[in-house]
């Protein structure tokens, strides 16, 4: 029995530390911390990445076009 003790703590820990950092993960993302220390890296390391990034929350942040007052279809004369 002495000898399953280690393996049983290490196990345990293990355990402890892979919840903890998926409970971390899962709060960053629902407060959407993750994209700005990326985008600094981008912005660091690789200046086309950092391009793309904000084109990409350029998309994000637009606006859906409204329907036309007329309807889906319209006539032309």
């Amino acid at each position: 029995m002495d000898v399953w003790v280690p393996y049983l703590i290490l196990c345990g820990g293990l355990a402890v530390v892979l919840g903890a950092l998926s409970w971390l993960a899962r709060l960053i993302r629902r407060r959407g911390g993750a994209g700005g220390a990326l985008a600094a890296y981008e912005e660091a390391f690789r200046a086309s990445g950092h391009v793309a990034h904000h084109e990409i929350r350029a998309q994000a942040e637009r606006k859906s076009p409204s329907a036309s007052p007329d309807g889906p279809f319209r006539r032309k004369r």
